[in-house]
């Protein structure tokens, strides 16, 4: 089958070469960019054939559109008369629902709905799926089969994405803040800056790790941290009394309000 992706920015890209890794042979992908060095950039990278998108999308089984929000209007009158029904469409665009993108393309495409995570970059990414109106098992099943390329996927009902983009699709963002902040807090304590980040970044992956392998609830494993009147005590009751626990969670509600609001149409 024949896989098509459209843009090909930082996420186009970051699908491209987990297909590729993954075995997907370069003679059935096709990848589209409207910029010439762009296109000769990636077809000596990868070895892939770059087209136009109307060209793609008649060529193609399946569609990946990897376009901003704001370009996805544009972007489906341009392919419109090239897809047809049965065909799979994949949107990674934040906010465009399946509805919206049914209603710009012939009757029978079926649509699925992505929220992706920028850990795709390096095979470690969370996608979220939803199912448009004409979406079966297998179109489904497709679109895990791609997406598992750069990391893990799970289904869900299309009102959660909003939710699922305030944690998961946002949430590599928060993170980096919080480790921006330990860095910083580091060097103020007069850690060289060096050696700062490499604590900082493994105890976050070790972190991480720790949560995944073991299954334990955050919880569990922050109490192993924390001895009663210990320095790690200390640390978190600062944190309480700041009320940053109550700022996350106003912070992933604002995230999650935005979404809606791209949903509806308001402006970018």
């Amino acid at each position: 089958m024949t896989v098509a992706i459209l843009g090909a920015g930082v996420m186009g890209e970051a699908l491209l070469s987990g297909l590729v890794h993954a075995g997907r042979r370069v003679s059935e992908l096709l990848v589209t960019d409207r910029r010439p060095e762009r296109a000769a950039e990636l077809t000596e990278r990868y070895g892939v054939e770059v087209v136009d998108n109307p060209a793609a999308v008649k060529r193609a089984d399946t569609v990946l559109v990897v376009v901003k929000p704001q370009d996805m209007g544009a972007l489906l009158d341009e392919i419109s008369d090239s897809a047809r029904p049965g065909q799979l469409v994949v949107s990674l665009a934040a906010g465009i629902t399946t509805t919206f993108i049914e209603s710009r393309l012939p009757s029978g495409v079926a649509v699925v709905r992505v929220m992706p995570n920028t850990p795709a970059l390096v095979d470690e990414g969370m996608s979220a799926i939803s199912a448009g109106s004409h979406c079966d098992e297998a179109h489904l099943s497709e679109a895990e089969g791609l997406l598992r390329s750069t990391g893990k996927v799970a289904r869900v009902p299309e009102k959660q994405l909003d939710a699922v983009t305030a944690i998961s699709g946002s949430g590599p963002a928060y993170v980096f803040y919080v480790v921006e902040a330990m860095i910083e807090a580091g060097v103020h304590m007069g850690l060289p800056r060096a050696t700062a980040t490499e604590f900082v970044v493994q105890t976050l992956v070790g972190s991480a790790k720790l949560l995944s392998d073991t299954g334990e609830h955050p919880t569990v494993l922050r109490e192993r941290v924390t001895s009663p009147g210990g320095t790690t005590a200390a640390a978190l009751r600062l944190l309480e009394d700041g009320k940053v626990r109550a700022d996350f969670l106003a912070a992933m509600e604002a995230a999650r309000d935005r979404s809606r609001s791209l949903s509806s149409g308001e402006p970018v």
